[in-house]
């Protein structure tokens, strides 16, 4: 079975990952904005005897390589050498996308046109001409639905037959000035003398890269001792007018080849423009926005609790099954208070987790975020964070780790690391239990806004955050901000069912191991030393809550939870976990909490407070140290969290103290 290697390359938010999922049946998470692909993803199909085997690179719009996610696609295409390139073209804006088809072009690999998302187009009144379109780029075009697998089987055999072609790939090449030719020329005549150290450039390609300016083949070459004709003796200006030049002939063929292939029906007024100039407007946008969020976070409540009651109702089944089967009491204190009381508090708001998740969902697809992004530029731009900077932050109400990975969209160091920072302060998923169970226990009915207000807190710590360190340490300007609002489209109930579905599972899985692992050692530490009453303040726990304690006293929190804070740093349903195991159980923790003398409302919302800020899992902080390149910034990030919590719970506290008068 011969293998066919496949690289998907094109735009941000062109299908990409939604045609690898059709293609490899991997069911990948597509959302509708920029920067949820940010590593190659791999999938494998087997057809008529071929092994396909498809990558999908990150989303990009030229190979100049500008972020680090753009880099990693850029090498892929240049050193994985692949049999065929499958670039996906958002047919609604072709013109667009042909500027990065200029650039894959002149790389000289076998490539296929996907011309996807031909349903919007035709809605939107446009004629496309395949057959012109391939003629002129002299690359095979076949139009694909990738979202209802409309042509994805033509696809296929044409990536057959490209990739058994044996002839080298010869597509139409970009008309330069002559002033450009003539240096290109002779840049590439001198490298072909030297192409040992080009690895698998060409020295034509290798050559107009240089001409538009790329810092990082020309250092490659210098450190291997090549002095390059014209770039190296050349005034900067007039490089950057070459570059220019390039960039303008691109452009052209651009334009040329979208108006002999393309014919727009005019004074068409699409529905999606109607509703931007609500959801975009400049006064109305951000409420908007907000009133969603709420909206999404009291439907999580509501929605979920009838699920929580009946997931209550059978842990306490068990738990009194537990307790009337004669057995080891080391063993009944084991299962009871460790397995169903620890992890049984954590899996209890399992049914939140999953709402939460589908309404991220439909809210991704019907491409709302996108314009959430847009709305929030003004604000993050004033307090100097780049608008590009709010796209994890919406990854992060998921899962910070992710959203971590995604700043590589980020061209700035400088606004790469502030996002970085700031992320852990976004509520993740892993955060909600302790806010349900809190909530639920001291505000009542009012639950569902007291979690919208901290959500909202995250966001607007996240950004004071950014602008103390913008003025403080990082002094320039952020990037310009610049971003395709991808079409409204209908949500798919499925879709939206199967991303809940997997990222419901993923909170699973770690409800099983990691938290697990961590409620465990909890509740050994509250049953040592031998003799001592289970979860008293003369076991090991106790003795480790108390030590801390004095630390946490100006905020009120008892050592049960400090010793909640201190194993949440395994990650944050621990805390609950570890609160159900010290607190008798899952079926007794919300009346044990509610009967606490040391607890009130303030304390509650104090704590919440502290878990929203603090510190983010051992996960996120692993992923904050890769991505940092250094320990100094992670453990800046770890101190700002740390310091922010205090102060904000100390705040709280004290000021809350004044209204209840305690």
């Amino acid at each position: 079975m011969k293998d066919i290697r496949i690289l998907f390359a094109g735009n941000p938010n062109v299908g990409k990952t939604t045609l690898f999922n059709s293609i490899c049946g991997v069911h990948q998470h597509t959302g509708n904005y920029p920067g949820v692909t940010v590593e190659i993803k791999t999938g494998k199909r087997q057809i008529n005897g071929h092994s396909i085997i498809v990558s999908d690179l990150p989303g990009t719009y030229s190979l100049s390589a500008f972020t680090p996610d753009e880099q990693v696609a850029r090498d892929a295409l240049l050193s994985s050498g692949p049999d065929v390139v499958i670039q996906i073209i958002d047919a609604t804006n072709i013109e667009r996308n042909l500027f990065l088809t200029t650039q894959l072009m002149e790389i000289g690999l076998p490539m296929v046109i996907a011309l996807n998302m031909c349903d919007l187009a035709d809605e939107q009144g446009m004629t496309i001409d395949a057959d012109c379109l391939e003629r002129n780029l002299k690359i095979p075009v076949v139009r694909i639905v990738a979202r209802k697998g409309e042509g994805v089987e033509e696809l296929i055999k044409t990536i057959i037959q490209v990739s058994t072609h044996k002839t080298p790939a010869v597509h139409r090449a970009v008309e330069y000035p002559h002033s450009v030719t003539s240096h290109i020329s002779e840049i590439g005549n001198y490298l072909s003398a030297h192409a040992s150290l080009l690895g698998s450039l060409s020295p034509h390609y290798a050559a107009i890269r240089l001409m538009e300016g790329d810092e990082h083949l020309e250092k490659m070459l210098h450190e291997k001792g090549c002095t390059i004709p014209f770039i190296d003796t050349t005034d900067p200006a007039e490089r950057d007018g070459i570059a220019e030049d390039i960039l303008l002939a691109r452009y052209k063929i651009s334009e040329e080849i979208t108006t002999c292939s393309v014919q727009c029906s005019m004074g068409r007024v699409m529905p999606g423009d109607l509703i931007d100039q609500v959801l975009t407007h400049r006064l109305f946008g951000i409420p908007i926005f907000l009133s969603c969020m709420w909206f999404a976070f009291q439907l999580t409540f509501s929605a979920s609790n009838p699920f929580i009651v009946g997931i209550e109702y059978i842990f306490g089944y068990f738990t009194e099954l537990m307790n009337s089967v004669d057995m080891d009491p080391l063993i009944r204190s084991f299962l009871s208070d460790g397995v169903i009381g620890g992890v049984g508090s954590v899996l209890v708001f399992v049914p939140s987790i999953f709402v939460m998740f589908l309404l991220l969902s439909i809210l991704e697809d019907t491409g709302y975020l996108a314009r959430a992004a847009f709305v929030m530029d003004r604000l993050m731009h004033s307090v100097g964070l780049h608008g590009r900077s709010f796209i994890p932050f919406l990854i992060g109400f998921g899962c910070n780790v992710p959203a971590i990975m995604a700043t590589r969209t980020l061209q700035s160091r400088a606004d790469r690391i502030i996002t970085i920072i700031t992320i852990p302060f976004m509520s993740c998923a892993a955060r909600l239990p302790v806010y349900v169970l809190f909530a639920g226990v001291f505000f009542g009915a009012a639950a569902g806004n007291v979690i919208f207000f901290l959500y909202v807190l995250g966001i607007v710590v996240a950004i004071l955050s950014a602008l103390i360190f913008r003025r403080l340490v990082f002094k320039d300007e952020p990037s310009p901000f610049i971003m395709e609002l991808p079409p409204y489209r209908k949500p798919s109930g499925f879709a939206a069912a199967v991303h809940m579905w997997f990222k419901g599972r993923e909170y699973l899985k770690r409800a099983g191991l990691v938290i697990f692992g961590g409620v465990i050692v909890v509740w050994a530490l509250a049953t040592l030393p031998a003799g001592v009453e289970y979860g008293s303040a003369d076991s090991l726990v106790g003795i480790i809550g108390q030590v801390f304690q004095p630390v946490f006293a100006p905020l009120g929190f008892n050592w049960q939870l400090v010793v909640g804070l201190i194993f949440g740093f395994i990650a944050k349903e621990v805390v609950v976990g570890s609160l159900g195991t010290l607190y008798g159980g899952e079926e007794m923790l919300e009346s044990s909490l509610a009967a606490d003398p040391t607890l009130h409302p303030i304390i509650a919302l104090a704590y919440m407070v502290f878990v929203l800020l603090y510190l983010p899992c051992v996960a996120a902080l692993g992923v904050i140290r890769q991505e940092m390149g250094t320990w100094k910034w992670t453990g800046i990030a770890i101190g700002w969290g740390i310091f922010v919590a205090y102060v904000f719970a100390f705040i709280i506290v004290h000021v809350g103290s004044l209204f209840i008068g305690a």
